[in-house]
C-alpha cells in the first residue's frame, strides 16, 4: 500500500487525480491522507469525489472514505474495464479534470471506451475543453491512441450543466515523443464565449486582445451561446505552431472587468511567445503522466511550478521513472526516463 500525504507540495487536487490514474495503470493500491490540505476548502469536493467514484467504476476498485469533505481515502484497484460510461458531477465542477483522471488507463486498454461527463466545461483553475481538443490530445495521439473529444453542451460556473463526450481508441503501448522546438508559426485566433450576458463583454475582451497582440479583426471571434447555458463568459487565445498548439484562457467573474479578464489571458500568451518554449506551463504539467507511462520523452518548457513538482513526486512514487529538469534562464528541458 503506497502512502501519500496530500499536504505536501502544492497540496491540491492534482495529487488525488494523478494517484488514481497511476494506481489504475500499475495495479498498486494507495492511501491518501490530508486531501487538498492547502486549499481554502480542504477535502473532497464534488468533482474530486466524482473522479474517485468514476475511477473505481472502471476498474472495480475497493474504496474507503468516498464522502464529500472527506480528508482520507484508500483505493484498491482491480482490472481496468473498457466500456461505455456516464458520470455526473452534479455541480459546475470540472468535466475535463475528471476525464483526465480516467483517460490514462484507457489509453492502453484492451478495447475502445466512451466516457460521457456532465458538469462544468469552462472552469477557472481547470483546463477548458478547447485546451484538451487543440493542445493536449493531439500530442497524446502522437503517442499512438486516438481520442475524439466532443463538447456537447457548454457549462459555466456556477450553473454547470455542461457535457462532454470522449471516444478513446487505445494503443497497445504509448510511444515516446520529443518537443524541443515549436517550428514555424502557423497562426492564432481568439474566441470570446458569452451566455446570458451582454455581447459588449465579449467585444471589449476581443478589443484588448487585438490591441495587445496586434491581431486583425478576422482573428477575433464572438461565440454567442444561448442564455440557457449562462450566465457565463470565457476567453480563449489559441496559438498554432508547426509542432504544438497552445491555448490560454481567461474566465469571466462577477466584479472583474472584461478588460481584466482579457489582459490576464493576453499576458499568459505574450509570456509564452516571448519564451521560445514549445510547451507552456500548464501543458507541461499535463504531458508528464502520459510521457512517464510511455517510458521516456522530453520537452522544453518555461521554469516549472510547484504544481509541476508535486506531479513529478507522485509519478516517481508509482513508477520506476526519473524525471529530470535542467536548464537556465527562461527555458528548461524536462526529460522522462
Amino acid at each position: 500500500m503506497i502512502e501519500i500525504d496530500g499536504s505536501e507540495g502544492e497540496g491540491g487536487g492534482q495529487i488525488l487525480r494523478s494517484a488514481l490514474s497511476l494506481s489504475m495503470c500499475t495495479d498498486q493500491p494507495f492511501r491518501l491522507k490530508n486531501i487538498r490540505a492547502k486549499r481554502e476548502k480542504p477535502g473532497l469536493m464534488r468533482q474530486h469525489l466524482t473522479a474517485l467514484l468514476a475511477a473505481a467504476a472502471i476498474c472495480d476498485a475497493r474504496v474507503t472514505g468516498a464522502d464529500v469533505g472527506g480528508g482520507e481515502i484508500t483505493f484498491r484497484p482491480a482490472r481496468v474495464k473498457p466500456g461505455d460510461y456516464q458520470f455526473a458531477i452534479g455541480t459546475a465542477g470540472s468535466c475535463t479534470l475528471v476525464l483526465q483522471t480516467l483517460m490514462p488507463p484507457l489509453l492502453t486498454a484492451t478495447s475502445s471506451s466512451t466516457i460521457r461527463i456532465t458538469g462544468g466545461t469552462h472552469n477557472k483553475a481547470s483546463p477548458p475543453v478547447d485546451f484538451l481538443q487543440r493542445s493536449y490530445l493531439p500530442l497524446v495521439e502522437r503517442m499512438g491512441p486516438k481520442v475524439q473529444l466532443d463538447l456537447v453542451r457548454h457549462g459555466f460556473y456556477p450553473r454547470g450543466g455542461g457535457e462532454i463526450l470522449a471516444h478513446v481508441s487505445p494503443s497497445a503501448r504509448l510511444s515516446p515523443i520529443s518537443l524541443t522546438e515549436r517550428g514555424v508559426r502557423k497562426g492564432g485566433y481568439a474566441e470570446a464565449y458569452i451566455a446570458g450576458i451582454p455581447v459588449h463583454v465579449a467585444s471589449r475582451e476581443l478589443e484588448i486582445v487585438g490591441k495587445m497582440l496586434n491581431w486583425p479583426g478576422e482573428n477575433l471571434h464572438v461565440r454567442g451561446l444561448s442564455g440557457e447555458f449562462g450566465p457565463g463568459n470565457a476567453l480563449t487565445i489559441t496559438v498554432e505552431h508547426e509542432t504544438v498548439t497552445e491555448v490560454f484562457t481567461g474566465f469571466g467573474e462577477k466584479g472583474v472587468s472584461a478588460e481584466s479578464v482579457a489582459k490576464r489571458a493576453v499576458d499568459a500568451t505574450r509570456n509564452y511567445l516571448a519564451s521560445d518554449a514549445p510547451v507552456g506551463p500548464h501543458l507541461a504539467d499535463q504531458l508528464l503522466l502520459p510521457m512517464a507511462l510511455a517510458g521516456s520523452g522530453e520537452f522544453v518548457t518555461t521554469p516549472v511550478t510547484k504544481h509541476f513538482e508535486s506531479h513529478v513526486s507522485i509519478i516517481e512514487t508509482f513508477l520506476n521513472r526519473r524525471i529530470g529538469v535542467s536548464g537556465q534562464g527562461n527555458l528548461v528541458l524536462v526529460r522522462v526516463g
